[in-house]
């Protein structure tokens, strides 16, 4: 496999790069002085402008997925339900009980945050190549002139792991690698066991989704999002929504930040400690065919605390041409044109995060 077209699959981050951009972390100790001004390029609008609903219950409540049940026949099936609603409707869901050893987690929460504790100039070894994403610094930047995030990240292929490229792999903490390849090798049939439910859950053969999936690239994206005295002037992460089928999300510090659209509104989302924040990426709507649906979603900032996420992304096989699965096509109407998959990565590596616009135009004509 030519190292170009693993990079496109596994978020595109071989082959194409980010302009670099001044490390926001050292940025916000000297923004966060009284007397000094965030730079305009930080300066977001949109972030205060629009109504945010906090602290909401019942139906407005992001769905609470339970691993057990799923596991268990005698609940299976009406957390099926559930799950199906979940990916429907919200395209978010919070997942507990889901069976990653505790040391695990709790290794990894400290690994990623000692590492993001450490002097810039130790991070800077790890730095992305100008044709690059993968490694330490920022993603989708392609202009001078675009708008900036205000957040560093460390962006690194986990699986396979022949695919690992240890320039980018930290040595400090000196558990760090470890801690990563033990996370990464417990999620791995989590997310397969999501995959055959989700695909169960709307009738389809359980191996439909699992098939497209097992074996093939995820990758891991650690970030760090300093906090801002002027918090409602900045945005952590663009408003946009995940490219590859599955993604498993965990709040390294407990610090919140994750806000996803519904009906024209962001709603805050407060996960429990311990519980991974799932959601349906562009290229699980389109194969199935809209019975799932990604979800647009962003990241704000906290004025006094740092907050700390690890993203963990599950793509298809490079070689794909994502179009509807015939399992999720049982009434003979395809809404989703069809499109390589490399393609498809290729266009959202060379833009900016713009909202979920890369799905929409695939859309057909009802």
């Amino acid at each position: 496999m030519e190292d170009s077209k693993l990079g496109i699959a596994m978020a595109g981050a071989r082959s194409v790069g980010s302009l670099p951009v001044p490390n926001v972390q050292a940025l916000a100790e000297i923004c966060n002085d009284p007397d000094e001004h965030i730079p305009e390029r930080y300066i977001r609008p949109e972030a205060s402008s629009e109504e945010v609903i906090n602290n909401y219950q019942g139906d407005m409540a992001i769905p609470i997925i339970d691993l057990k049940k799923l596991l268990c026949p005698q609940s299976s099936e009406e957390e099926c339900l559930k799950l199906r609603s979940a990916c429907q409707y919200w395209g978010f869901f919070l997942l507990i009980n889901h069976g990653v050893p505790d040391e695990v987690i709790a290794n990894l929460k400290r690994d990623i945050v000692d590492f993001f504790s450490q002097p810039l100039d130790t991070k800077k070894e790890y730095t992305q190549l100008p044709n690059s994403l993968e490694g330490y610094g920022q993603s989708f930047v392609f202009s001078e002139d675009q708008k900036l995030d205000w957040a560093d990240m460390l962006y690194l292929h986990v699986h396979p792991s022949d695919s690992r490229d240890l320039r980018f792999w930290p040595t400090s903490p000196a558990s760090f690698r470890q801690s990563i390849d033990a996370y990464s090798s417990e999620t791995k049939s989590l997310a397969l066991c999501l995959f055959e439910f989700m695909a169960k859950a709307v009738g389809a053969k359980p191996e439909s989704l699992l098939d497209l999936f097992e074996e093939q690239p995820r990758g891991l994206r650690m970030a760090y999002y300093p906090p801002c005295r002027q918090a409602d002037k900045v945005m952590g992460l663009s408003p946009h929504s995940d490219a590859g089928g599955l993604t498993l999300l965990l709040e390294i510090n407990n610090v919140q930040g994750l806000q996803i659209k519904k009906d024209g509104k962001w709603f805050s989302i407060d996960a429990p400690n311990g519980a991974l924040i799932a959601n349906i990426g562009d290229t699980l709507e389109i194969l199935s065919n809209g019975k799932f649906r990604s979800v647009e979603h962003r990241a704000v900032i906290n004025p006094n605390k740092e907050r700390i996420s690890a993203a963990l992304f599950h793509y298809p096989s490079e070689n794909m041409v994502i179009s509807p699965l015939p399992e999720f096509v049982k009434d003979g109407k395809v809404k989703y044109r069809s499109i390589s998959y490399l393609d498809f990565m290729k266009q959202i590596f060379t833009q900016q995060l713009d909202g979920k616009n890369r799905v929409e135009v695939l859309k057909l004509d009802q």
